[in-house]
């Protein structure tokens, strides 16, 4: 281990790490050469067997604390790290993912005054031919987390949630920390806020990134939702179906009279064809 302290930093930057040395390098670097310094930096590594360990040692006096032991998955590791922390903020870098530049923290810490459940910034999301920028919204709503979620490269979480709320649910493979916001955000309704900086650079190989991953990535978010939004997910479901681009259309469409009268001609013809329910039961 290495040494610890007492010091209630503003952030606690959590590094999870299995058999990536060369990210867990390029993430080390990022941290190490920031220019604001009240943070604390801490490493769980599945006990890699690639010379992580050793990458380990190397920074080990630039540390605040790390432990290189065997773990049940990712979240469990994110657990770990969560229970290692002190800081007022926690941030999840894991191996691989890189702060912008030297001087984001700079700019975060500027732009938190400490109030506020939860900060979130955007992140440069890089693909193997070109590298994109993801902006989070302003508002979050139980719509955006349907079908997305924030980036926890770039989020700020206030650590004392973690106790009021739940941990990271190590049942789940892919979808514990999307679990985590979606409760918090629309069900224990706590603050947040968009920070419009880019923080981080994630690296597209993770597991969430992998396509061969997004079969079991919807089967987890089908069990989230109806274990804590069981009341109403099947309206949900059927309201979304107004955003559907059909719909869209047919609204589009209604605001000129003389194409939305000619479409309601269109229609009364097609239905005069389809019989109803009730006579085809007849």
């Amino acid at each position: 281990m290495a040494k610890t302290t007492t010091m209630i930093k503003k952030f606690s930057i959590i590094t999870i790490n299995y058999n990536n040395s060369q990210g867990l390098r390029q993430t080390i670097e990022s941290v190490i050469n920031q220019d604001f310094k009240d943070f604390e930096f801490l490493i769980v590594d599945g006990n890699s067997n690639d010379g992580s360990k050793e990458i380990i040692q190397t920074y080990a006096d630039r540390l605040t604390n790390f432990v290189s032991e065997a773990d049940n998955g990712i979240y469990h590791a994110m657990n770990k790290g969560i229970r290692m922390a002190t800081g007022r903020y926690l941030l999840f870098l894991n191996s691989g993912d890189t702060l912008i530049d030297n001087n984001v923290l700079k700019q975060v810490n500027d732009a938190i005054n400490g109030n506020t459940d939860l900060y979130y910034g955007d992140i440069l999301f890089q693909e193997p031919t070109k590298t994109k920028r993801l902006t989070s919204p302003e508002k979050l709503t139980f719509d955006f987390f349907f079908t997305e979620n924030l980036p926890h490269q770039a989020s700020f979480i206030r650590r004392e949630l973690f106790k009021e709320i739940f941990d990271y649910n190590e049942d789940l493979k892919i979808v514990s920390d999307w679990e985590f916001l979606i409760y918090a955000v629309c069900k224990a309704n706590i603050s947040y806020k968009h920070l419009p900086i880019i923080v981080s650079l994630y690296d597209g190989n993770g597991i969430s990134s992998n396509s061969d991953n997004y079969k079991m990535m919807y089967a987890e978010r089908d069990l989230v939702l109806k274990k804590h939004f069981q009341a109403f997910i099947e309206d949900y479901e059927k309201i979304s179906l107004l955003k559907q681009r059909r719909v869209k259309q047919f609204l589009t469409i209604k605001q000129h009279p003389i194409a939305w009268e000619t479409l309601k001609v269109f229609m009364k013809i097609i239905l005069w064809f389809i019989p109803n329910k009730k006579e085809a039961n007849d």
